[in-house]
């Protein structure tokens, strides 16, 4: 562990300085880190949001929700990336991990496979094909993620072939993975998962994605084959308004053999403006529906269905800083949520993050 951790720091201090001497230098590191305070007004004893929720996911505390380090290199033909990471996102989405495996971020390696096409192959850890929303909170329009975006892959792990047509306006990808969400498989899971990214640009103001999973995310012997497709659209109405409009849909087998299938779905909206350079907002308004606790497992026998709603305001106070507020709601079934000790229908928060990134 100490040999590792020393190789790594030796490749931070080469990129760093490596970058000061020659910028055209194929490695390069960066940075990211975001503090957040949350005020979950339902006063959770255990300070823990709502059992769907896995970014920002600590009430009345302040913490950090994700902070990471990455090395990325680049060459005409190869490039691989690695990265680590810890928070209270890493340790809601990696606790099924072991070990070293929490704080792993992303690790990848990737070859072009033609001189003259922009054909790669890319194998190891490294984030999902499905969603618009990543973990690093300066890239999505909100401060906290979607319930769509919490309850579907943030990373994955496997093999990716993906191309990007000559025009630059197609890009599609094939995936073998090893489950969903997953990086180490399910003891007694022999069965591959599979997976499909297509992405069309008509225009620099409008993009159009379609993406799946397929594949058995338990042991074979009890094998539950899951489905499910990701669709959503981002238009940039105007310069200064943007919205972006998702709907996922997923099957799962009652159980293994069965004809039979539990579905679930969930439909988001999103508007965005900015202001000026340093200033924008976001509103977001949601559904989610999983009615047989495929997904999302609170604890109430209740259908669970939820709407969300949030609004957030956002201060670039330089390139490197980010402050952002948000007031979010989750309306449900009865015994979805709990508020001072006792089931509720509804949850309310309060969250402000701090994200500084180089």
């Amino acid at each position: 562990m100490k040999r590792s951790l020393l190789l790594v720091l030796q490749l931070l201090s080469l990129a760093v300085f490596g970058q000061s001497e020659r910028q055209d230098r194929p490695l390069h590191v960066s940075g990211y880190l975001e503090a957040y305070y949350l005020y979950d007004f339902g006063k959770p004893d255990d300070h823990t949001r709502p059992s769907f929720v896995y970014a920002y996911n600590r009430a009345n505390e302040v913490n950090i929700n994700l902070g990471l380090i990455r090395l990325s290199y680049v060459e005409e033909r190869f490039r691989a990336n690695l990265a680590l990471a810890a928070g209270t996102y890493m340790n809601a989405n990696y606790a099924a991990e072991p070990g070293v495996l929490q704080n792993l971020y992303e690790a990848n390696v990737g070859v072009k496979l033609s001189k003259e096409a922009n054909l790669w192959v890319d194998a190891g850890v490294f984030a999902s094909h499905i969603g618009f929303e990543s973990a690093i909170g300066k890239d999505c329009w909100n401060l906290t993620r979607g319930m769509l975006a919490d309850n579907s892959p943030y990373y994955e792990a496997g093999v990716k072939f993906g191309y990007t047509s000559p025009s630059e306006k197609w890009y599609i990808a094939f995936l073998v993975l090893n489950g969903w969400q997953r990086i180490q498989r399910v003891d007694g899971n022999h069965t591959p998962a599979f997976g499909h990214q297509l992405t069309y640009w008509p225009n620099e103001r409008v993009t159009l994605n379609s993406s799946s999973f397929v594949g058995n995310d338990k042991p074979d012997s009890v094998r539950q084959m899951r489905y499910f497709h990701d669709l959503y659209g981002i238009f940039q109405l105007t310069p200064k308004l943007g919205l972006t409009a998702g709907f996922d849909i997923g099957w799962e087998q009652v159980s293994k053999g069965s004809a039979m299938y539990n579905t679930w779905y969930t439909p988001i909206l999103m508007l965005r403006y900015v202001f000026t350079e340093k200033t924008a907002a976001a509103l977001r308004v949601e559904y989610y529906s999983d009615d047989n606790h495929v997904i999302v497992a609170t604890g109430s026998p209740n259908r669970f269905r939820t709407w969300g709603y949030s609004a957030n305001i956002d201060w670039q106070v330089n390139k490197f800083v980010l402050w952002r507020t948000e007031f979010r709601g989750f309306n449900g079934q009865q015994g979805t949520f709990v508020k001072n000790g006792q089931p509720s229908s509804s949850n309310f928060a309060l969250t402000t993050a701090l994200a500084v990134s180089f």
